[in-house]
């Protein structure tokens, strides 16, 4: 592998990635601590993950995520976001693509800096206390408080994911709130970062569909998530326990590129 490495740096709501654009297949993925040096914000590039976007049979391209402890991850929305937007500046796709990623396909499209990202149906949720717990990608913790703008995530965040029902897979942890204004703020803790991130895209999707489950009603949906990075969007339709024709939206931007 060359010394240098051609890296470019995308956020979607203030989660941050290191995207590297590896269709020559030549970057060194099994190597833990080089993927931690290049995420690590005071002796690398900084970044809440990094990302490999590879050439794949069928699909425009393949999202290989890892989390800033170097480790493989899951699926990662606002990160699928950012790729979709580093293939349209790659010249890779127009405004529509199909790619695959850890969790299967997923179908988006790009206008400008927003991207709708196709996002796993979820079939189950169980509940852990008046938490809900559930998969949409990545596996997540949903909790719904009082002044959340005051709560110790960092702190409450890690006792729950370090939890015995949770400490040997990790999970990620959210925390909401309904607004006067109609939306939900939500502030997460990640699982792989160990620490809050200024957003999550599954979390928000995790957040969004408790928020329908607590309604308790069938319909399709489409509900304003407020994060400390910015806003996003979720939407979706909600049969029983099903949802499916699940969306993300937001923005993603390239912020700088490089060697390192």
């Amino acid at each position: 592998m060359a010394s240098e490495i051609q890296f470019f740096k995308y956020q979607g709501a203030g989660n941050d990635f290191v995207l590297i654009d590896d269709r020559s297949g030549l970057f060194d993925s099994k190597n833990e601590k080089l993927i931690q040096q290049l995420c690590d914000r005071r002796f690398g590039i900084g970044g809440d993950g990094l990302m490999l976007l590879q050439d794949t049979n069928n699909f425009d391209f393949r999202m290989v995520y890892f989390n800033a402890d170097g480790k493989e991850g899951t699926m990662c929305g606002n990160g699928g976001r950012c790729i979709v937007a580093f293939a349209r500046d790659l010249g890779l796709i127009d405004n529509e693509t199909v790619f695959l990623a850890v969790d299967g396909r997923h179908e988006a499209s790009i206008q400008d800096n927003q991207v709708r990202l196709g996002m796993v149906n979820v079939d189950h949720y169980t509940m852990d206390g008046e938490a809900f717990v559930l998969n949409t990608g990545s596996p997540h913790y949903v909790q719904f408080v009082d002044d959340l703008a005051n709560l110790n995530v960092g702190q409450l965040g890690a006792e729950i994911r370090n939890a015995p029902t949770y400490v040997e897979q990790g999970i990620n942890v959210n925390f909401v709130e309904q607004e006067a204004d109609g939306n939900y703020f939500v502030r997460t803790f990640e699982r792989g970062v160990e620490a809050e991130t200024y957003a999550c895209g599954t979390g928000a999707v995790a957040s969004a569909m408790s928020v329908a489950l607590q309604s308790g009603m069938d319909n399709t949906f489409s509900i304003p998530i407020r994060v400390l990075g910015g806003a996003l969007r979720v939407e979706f339709q909600k049969q029983g326990h099903h949802f499916s024709n699940v969306f993300l939206l937001g923005p993603a931007k390239q912020v700088f590129t490089g060697h390192i």
